[in-house]
């Protein structure tokens, strides 16, 4: 199975620009970027996520053998329900984000583009004398990105709900419970057959990755592949709340989940950034961040960066824990104003 998702249909769309990097192979907009981000979050356009990867796991262990290895709580997901879980490296530090959602027979996990493959491998490499069985269907099926529309109805195609930012099981936040900018943004993610990618979109507006990511980062939205890295623990995002069980049977990097949650807290933290928009170009993702007045050492680095269509240009960074919350950053050259996601 390729690693790379050939160019969208979509693509051919009228406007249509190719975007790049983690997003490449769909439309990071269709001409007007900021419309789009309008329509998006008034619930009338859809988002082209065909470069994310789709794997499925049948079998009547699928959902045990998920739960065992896994950081969410799997055993009791009902046909049609979705939960989030995530894949840890045994020092805790996160190796995969999966959007999960059973239909009764398969487990469908929406993964982030290009991960597919080594997931795949991965959990081959686990399967034991399991009843399940294992494949990347990223080249069959594709995934279509929406504001949600109440429940969903018998039939349709498997779909992923995100539940962010509400506390999903039992476990904890690290950040605000109430009043959280995510209760604004509502977001489901439809898994389609390729062949049938145009005709479930129909004659919708459609609204490019740019529109989708800026109402992500808005929400304080982590996303696997930008907030994290190789050292990346779940605290440091918040992350815990939607994606991580505190009390469930034992996983891969459950030790470092439990040590850190409970003796200590986590070495860096996400912020939200208010950026200077008064330049007419946004500083690079992966870019330095520093405190005002001090240019010796960078304290963390932006993890993502859009232009909001009411806030202007927003971003998320992940910085030192230690880094007073009342101080401006800098990002190559643009002052940033933070405010706390995971307290400090």
């Amino acid at each position: 199975m390729s690693d790379v998702i050939a160019g969208s249909p979509l693509l051919s769309r009228s406007g249509a620009v190719a975007g790049d990097g983690l997003d490449a192979s769909v439309a990071m907009h269709y001409g007007d970027p900021l419309r789009e981000q309008r329509l998006l979050a008034e619930g009338l356009a859809a988002v082209d996520l065909g470069n994310r990867g789709v794997v499925t796991v049948t079998g009547p262990d699928r959902l045990t053998w998920l739960h065992s290895m896994t950081t969410q709580s799997l055993t009791g997901l009902a046909p049609g329900e979705s939960t989030e879980t995530l894949v840890l490296s045994p020092k805790g530090h996160v190796e995969h984000a999966l959007h999960v959602v059973d239909d009764g027979a398969t487990t469908w996990l929406s993964v982030e583009p290009g991960t597919a493959p080594a997931l795949v491998a991965w959990l081959n490499s686990m399967r034991f004398m399991l009843r399940v069985e294992v494949a990347d269907v990223s080249d069959a099926y594709a995934v279509v990105g929406e504001p949600l529309s109440g429940a969903g109805l018998p039939g349709e195609p498997p779909t992923w709900v995100d539940r962010w930012p509400a506390l999903v099981g039992d476990t904890a936040a690290y950040g605000p419970v109430d009043g959280h900018p995510g209760e604004a943004r509502s977001w489901r993610e439809v898994i389609v057959p390729r062949e049938e990618l145009e005709a479930f979109v129909g004659d919708r507006p459609l609204a490019g990755t740019w529109a989708a990511e800026a109402l992500r980062v808005a929400a304080w939205r982590p996303r696997m592949g930008l907030e994290t890295d190789h050292r990346t623990i779940p605290h440091e995002l918040d992350w815990l709340r939607t994606a991580v069980h505190l009390h469930k049977g034992c996983y891969r990097g459950q030790e470092t989940i439990a040590r850190v949650h409970n003796l200590g807290r986590p070495p860096r933290r996400l912020v939200f950034l208010h950026l200077d928009g008064s330049g007419h170009t946004l500083p690079e993702v992966g870019a330095p961040v520093f405190v005002a007045g001090e240019s010796a050492r960078p304290v963390g680095y932006l993890t993502s960066v859009a232009r909001h269509h009411e806030d202007g240009p927003i971003g998320l960074a992940l910085i030192k824990r230690n880094t007073p919350a009342d101080v401006d950053l800098v990002v190559e050259g643009v002052s940033a104003a933070q405010t706390v996601i995971v307290e400090p």
